[in-house]
């Protein structure tokens, strides 16, 4: 929590995240299921998670979102979502990613975090429809003091938890293979037996 968790938790605080407030969450690995429990424990009006296929749709209503949505398998849904949203948090980055289609996920006014590392150049972008709609992009890496004190806080009154998977350190790189592969709910825990 202390990583992954500061990293959403940050931007969600200082963009606003609660009552009254529709965020979506982009990525549900390690990162991104941080991104949807903290954002429904801050009271947010409307949680929706994004990834790339529907395998990840049970986990993401159980921790919390109000929707799912699978970026490869429903072809229409950034017309759909379109100007839905008041908050995006991207925790992934790949030059393959839809970034314009995330953007346009925001109502006017609405902020979009990258937290995310990017691995190579983000995709291009269209900066007039920002302009015109007023939204901004920023990027987070993790919090400060202050707010993971908070954030810490806030996790033990919900009692908010990581979803781990405990394997035997023996399993050391199939658990890196199976990270890759997106397998992961949703941080591994490595133990000595």
């Amino acid at each position: 929590m202390l990583c992954a968790g500061a990293t959403v938790y940050e931007p969600l605080k200082e963009l606003g995240a609660g009552p009254k407030t529709r965020v979506g969450i982009i990525g549900l690995g390690g990162l991104g299921h941080f991104g949807v429990l903290f954002a429904k424990a801050m009271g947010c009006e409307r949680v929706v998670a994004f990834s790339r296929k529907m395998d990840k749709q049970a986990d993401a209503l159980k921790l919390g979102a109000d929707e799912y949505v699978a970026t490869a398998e429903q072809k229409d849904w950034a017309e759909v979502h379109a100007s839905s949203l008041d908050i995006v948090i991207s925790t992934v980055c790949d030059a393959r990613m839809p970034f314009q289609e995330y953007l346009g996920l925001l109502r006017p006014k609405g902020r979009f975090s990258q937290v995310g590392i990017p691995e190579a150049p983000l995709p291009p972008l269209d900066t007039m429809t920002m302009v015109l709609n007023g939204t901004s992009i920023s990027f987070n890496d993790s919090a400060s003091p202050s707010n993971i004190r908070e954030m810490l806080q806030m996790a033990a009154d919900k009692k908010i938890k990581a979803w781990t998977q405990v394997r035997p350190m023996k399993e050391a790189n199939e658990v890196v293979a199976d990270m890759d592969q997106g397998k992961a709910r949703f941080r591994y825990v490595l133990a000595n037996e």
